[in-house]
C-alpha cells in the first residue's frame, strides 16, 4: 500500500507533463452495426423492466408509455425475460467480434458477461430467476412488497396530471405483481425451494407492517402529498385509496396466508446447498456476482487470511487507544459501545449524524481532483432512510443520479438504531457509499460520452463493491483520518467485516455452516453488535455470493495498482492508473485485470 507522500507524488507526476489518457479513454468511433445490436439490446430491457427506465431517467419520448408499467412477474413473464436473455446471447455470440477495435471489445465483452451471468441464472427454475441471483422470491429483501411502495414514493415522479395517471396504473401493476409473487412462492414450494423459518419470519413482519388502512399507506399519501404540492386534481388520494383498498390489501393479505402456510414446513438451515441443485445454484451466484472463477474453498481461505491480516494491523492502534485487553474482536465491540462515540436516539441526534456525514463528502470532495483525472459533474448527498421503510432496509446504500441529473446520487444511513453508528464507523461508510466510492464510479460511467447506454446502466458486484472498498482504502491514503485514529480504527474495522464476509458467506452455502454459527464468528471475530450481525447474515442466506464480491474486487483494484507500479516504477500515474480502470464503466474483474496489463504496456495513452 502506497503511503500517504507516495501517493500525492505519483499522482502528480505525470500530470505536470501532460500525458496522453490510457487508450480506452480516448474519443473513438463505435462500429455503427454493435452500436445498432447494443442499442436494441438495450430497449428491449427496458420493456422487461420499465422501472430500469425511470430510475435511468428514461421513462419520457419514445419511452414515455413504461412510466405508467412494472416488470411483469407472471409466469409467462417471467418466461419472456428468460427468452429475451436466452435471445440477446444467442445474437452476441452471432456477432462477429474478431475484428472489433479495443474499445468495442471491451465492450462487448462486457454486454456478452452479462447475457451469460442472466442465462445461467435463469437455469434454476425457481426464486429471482430472470430477476435477479436470489433463490427467493419473496423474503425480507426479495418482492414487490419490499421494493415497489418506496420505488413510487422516491422514483415516480408527479409534476403533470400525465405523471399522476401513470402512477396510479402503476398501482393497478403492483396488486397483480403481489399475485404473481404468490403463485411463484406456491411453485417453488412444489420444488422444495422453502426459505428458512427465520427468514419467513421476517417476511411476515414486513408484509404484517404494509397491510394497513388505506390512508395510513404510503402509497396513498405519497401521490396525496405530492399532487397537491403540483396543484394537481385533489381526486388522486380517493383513487388511490379505492386501488389499494379492493387490489393491493386483499393481494398483501394473499401473499401473508402463503407465508404463513409455508412457514409451518420450513427449516432453520440457512444455506442453499439443502435446495435442488444447490451447490451449481451457489456457484453461479458466486460467478454472477464475483465475476471471478474462484470455488467457495478458495474463497473461503482468502477470507481467512484476510482476517488475519487485518486483525493484526488493528491490534497496535487499538493498543494504542488504551484497549489491550481481549481479542480484538472484543476490543472493537467495547469501543462500540463506548458511550463517548454514539448520537443521542432522538430525531436530533439522527440530524446530527446526518449532518456529519454530509460534512464528511464535502471535505474529501475538494482532495479528488488530486487522483482522478475526471469528477462527475452531478451532485451527491447524504439523506436518512426513512422511517416507514426502515425495517427491511440495508443498513447503508447508494443510489445512482439519472442521466439527466435531476435529482442528485444518494447515499442512505438506516438510522433505526443508532447504535448500528457510533461516530468512527460513520466516515468510512460516506467515503464508500459516495465519493470516492460508489457515487465517483457510477457518476463518472454515467456522464462517459464514450459509453453505449447499455453499458452505462449495467452492473457488476465485484466491481462497484471492489471499487467502492478501494476507496475506503484511497480516503486514508489521502489524509483523511491523520487527525483522528479512531477513524481509521474505523475504517479498518469495516475492511475488517467485508474480509469476514467472505468467510461466513461460504460457510453458510458451502460448508454447512449454522445461522447462529455465523452470527457468532461475527461477533468474535468484528466485534459487531448481535444484531446487525443477524440482519448481515440474513441478508446473506437470500443473495448468496454477494457478500464476497467486496473483498475479492478490492483485490483486484488494489492488487493491480501495485502490480502496476512495480512494473513501471517512475512512469507509474495514479491519475492514469486511475482513468484506466474507471474509463471502460463497470466490468467483470475478469476482464478488469485485462484492462490493468492494458495500462501497464501503455502507461501514456
Amino acid at each position: 500500500m502506497l503511503n500517504r507522500r507516495e501517493l500525492l507524488q505519483s499522482a502528480a507526476a505525470f500530470a505536470a507533463a501532460g500525458c496522453a489518457l490510457p487508450v480506452l479513454a480516448a474519443e473513438t468511433t463505435p462500429d455503427p452495426v454493435l452500436a445498432a445490436l447494443f442499442d436494441k439490446l438495450f430497449q428491449d430491457s427496458l420493456r422487461v423492466s420499465p422501472e430500469r427506465a425511470t430510475l435511468l431517467g428514461l421513462d419520457k419520448g419514445a419511452n414515455a408509455d413504461l412510466k405508467s408499467k412494472l416488470t411483469d412477474r407472471s409466469v409467462a413473464g417471467r418466461a419472456a425475460a428468460k427468452a429475451l436473455n436466452a435471445s440477446q446471447l444467442e445474437g452476441l455470440k452471432a456477432f462477429a467480434a474478431g475484428k472489433l477495435g479495443p474499445v468495442d471489445r471491451i465492450n462487448y465483452d462486457t454486454v456478452l458477461y452479462l447475457r451469460e451471468s442472466a442465462v445461467a441464472i435463469d437455469g434454476f427454475d425457481f426464486g429471482g430467476a430472470a430477476f435477479g441471483a436470489s433463490p427467493y422470491c419473496v423474503s425480507q429483501l426479495t418482492g414487490a412488497y419490499q421494493s415497489v411502495p418506496d420505488f413510487l414514493d422516491t422514483k415516480h415522479a408527479i409534476a403533470t396530471a400525465e405523471d399522476a395517471e401513470a402512477y396510479l396504473s402503476r398501482l393497478e401493476a403492483f396488486a397483480r405483481q403481489l399475485d404473481d409473487d404468490t403463485e411463484q412462492m406456491r411453485h417453488d414450494a412444489g420444488i422444495g425451494v422453502v426459505p428458512p423459518d427465520f427468514i419467513l419470519d421476517l417476511t411476515l413482519a414486513q408484509l404484517t407492517a404494509v397491510q394497513v388502512p388505506a390512508d395510513q399507506s404510503l402509497l396513498v399519501k405519497s401521490i396525496a402529498r405530492r399532487a397537491a404540492e403540483k396543484g394537481l386534481d385533489a381526486g388522486y388520494e380517493a383513487k388511490a385509496s379505492a386501488i389499494f383498498t379492493s387490489k393491493i390489501s386483499p393481494a398483501i393479505a394473499r401473499q401473508i396466508e402463503e407465508a404463513k402456510r409455508r412457514r409451518a414446513q420450513a427449516v432453520h438451515d440457512a444455506g442453499v446447498r439443502r435446495l435442488p441443485s444447490g451447490e451449481a445454484f451457489y456457484a453461479a451466484c458466486l460467478r454472477a456476482n464475483t465475476t471471478l472463477s474462484k470455488t467457495p474453498e478458495e474463497i473461503h481461505r482468502f477470507g481467512l487470511d484476510q482476517v488475519k491480516e487485518l486483525s493484526a494491523r488493528l491490534d497496535p492502534l487499538l493498543k494504542a487507544q488504551g484497549l489491550s485487553s481481549g481479542t480484538v474482536g472484543e476490543r472493537l465491540a467495547a469501543l462500540g459501545r463506548d458511550p463517548r462515540y454514539l448520537f443521542p436516539d432522538t430525531d436530533s441526534g439522527k440530524a446530527e449524524i446526518i449532518a456529519f456525514c454530509n460534512a464528511r463528502l464535502d471535505a474529501i470532495r475538494p482532495r479528488l481532483p488530486a487522483l482522478f483525472k475526471r469528477v462527475p459533474s452531478y451532485q451527491f448527498e447524504v439523506r436518512r432512510v426513512p422511517p416507514a421503510t426502515e425495517p427491511g432496509a440495508a443498513l447503508a446504500f447508494s443510489q445512482a443520479p439519472p442521466l439527466d441529473g435531476s435529482r442528485p446520487g444518494l447515499v442512505y444511513f438506516n438510522l433505526k438504531n443508532v447504535a448500528d453508528w457510533p461516530k468512527f464507523t460513520l466516515e468510512t461508510t460516506v467515503f464508500h457509499e459516495g465519493l470516492p466510492g460508489h457515487q465517483l464510479e457510477s457518476g463518472l460511467a454515467l456522464s462517459n460520452k464514450n459509453l453505449p447506454l447499455i453499458r452505462k446502466s449495467g452492473s457488476f458486484s465485484g466491481y462497484g463493491e471492489g471499487w467502492a472498498l478501494y476507496a475506503e482504502q484511497l480516503a486514508d491514503e489521502m489524509g483523511m483520518y491523520d487527525d483522528n485514529p479512531l477513524g481509521r480504527i474505523g475504517y479498518l474495522k469495516a475492511q475488517l467485516f467485508r474480509a469476514a464476509r467472505c468467510v461466513v458467506d461460504t460457510g453458510l452455502h458451502h460448508f454447512g455452516w449454522s445461522r447462529e454459527q455465523a452470527i457468532a464468528y461475527f461477533v468474535e471475530v468484528e466485534g459487531h453488535p448481535e444484531g446487525s450481525a443477524a440482519s448481515e447474515v440474513e441478508r446473506y442466506t437470500v443473495n448468496p455470493g454477494q457478500a464476497c464480491s467486496y473483498k475479492l474486487g478490492h483485490a483486484v483494484f488494489a492488487g493491480g495498482r501495485e502490480k502496476a507500479r512495480k512494473a513501471l516504477g517512475a512512469r507509474f500515474s495514479l491519475q492514469d492508473y486511475h482513468e484506466a480502470v474507471l474509463s471502460s464503466g463497470r466490468v467483470p474483474l475478469d476482464i478488469l485485470q485485462r484492462l490493468i496489463d492494458l495500462y501497464i504496456r501503455h502507461p501514456g495513452g
